[in-house]
């Protein structure tokens, strides 16, 4: 998978946000963004997992962002804040021409988090309650997209509209679901807020010296294997000063990395301890793990770890790639 192009997505370039609200996909979820005649206009056809054709008049302008589902999936709607995996076409509403187009294979299609201030907005809000498997429409104004700059190198003017047609293709979870566990004597308590968000209370006592891993939350869903690509949500807590020193919550968006040891053949992979910990764990699972400095950054740290660190790692699994 690849991120999306920054210039499509890139929300520091406008202030806007979106008010308007009416239901849509996805059970209990009501989309911020409504359907319109904009929206709804667009003709999609074509097969899932094959690029759309589309046809739509031209131009194409709406006054705020509007969404139209064009084929319903299944399970929940997504959250702010998690982690989709999709495939897209772009047209500039005026000319009709496309700016740009998924290969709609499996080989790159786009990957990234429904953040808010990280995502064009009208993107941002248009996908918040779409399904797995949906197909949607968006017709985004120059307000929730480029703002009265437009984009040159895109060759979108001030006053273009942007059309999308989105595959969901996948949607991780947003924070474990599986069924809490008993806690274990002697290691580190968690308390989680509304959203998921862990609190870690660390115990008076020494570190343990050795590798510690007990589940939370005991998920149902895939096992992962070692050299997995896998989506998590995680909190690291420095055992002696009691600080956390790295949340992915705290960033608004989840992790993705290889449940391997970090090495020259293995890229984007973790301090041993922590790919220890993970592998043969469960997808909606929730663990936490305590790595001494021989399995974490050892004598050396590293940035905000101090040398010779025991870490606390509370983790959400929620998928894998």
């Amino acid at each position: 998978m690849r991120k999306l192009p920054a210039l499509l997505i890139t929300a520091g370039l406008l202030t806007v946000g979106l008010t308007a609200c009416a239901p849509s996909a996805g059970p209990g979820c009501e989309s911020p963004v409504p359907s319109g005649s904009s929206s709804s206009i667009v003709e999609v056809t074509g097969d899932a997992g094959t690029a759309p054709r589309v046809e739509f008049p031209t131009p194409l302008k709406a006054e705020h962002t509007e969404r139209t589902v064009v084929r319903e999936g299944e399970g929940p709607g997504t959250v702010e804040g998690q982690q989709v995996v999709l495939d897209w076409s772009v047209y500039n509403g005026t000319s009709g021409e496309l700016i740009e187009k998924s290969a709609y294979d499996g080989s790159s299609d786009l990957s990234f988090s429904l953040t808010e201030g990280q995502l064009m907005a009208g993107m941002q809000q248009g996908l918040l309650c779409a399904t797995e498997g949906s197909q949607i429409t968006l017709v985004i104004p120059p307000a929730d997209a480029f703002g009265e700059a437009g984009s040159p190198q895109l060759g979108v003017a001030p006053e273009d509209s942007l059309v999308f047609v989105i595959d969901v293709n996948r949607a991780f979870l947003p924070k474990a679901n599986g069924t809490p566990q008993a806690a274990v004597d002697g290691l580190p308590s968690v308390v989680l807020d509304a959203d998921g968000v862990p609190g870690v209370t660390i115990p008076s006592a020494d570190a343990p010296t050795g590798l510690e891993v007990a589940v939370l939350k005991q998920g149902d869903g895939a096992t992962v294997q070692e050299g997995d690509q896998i989506v998590v949500h995680y909190t690291g807590v420095l055992w002696d000063t009691k600080t956390v020193f790295d949340s992915s919550w705290t960033r608004g968006a989840p992790a993705r990395f290889a449940a391997a040891p970090g090495s020259a053949t293995v890229q984007n992979g973790v301090i041993p301890g922590f790919a220890e910990a993970l592998v043969g764990q469960q997808v909606g699972s929730q663990i936490i793990a305590v790595i001494p400095p021989e399995l974490a950054y050892g004598e050396q740290g590293n940035g905000s770890v101090p040398p010779n660190a025991t870490l606390v790692f509370v983790v959400d699994i929620l998928g894998i790639v």
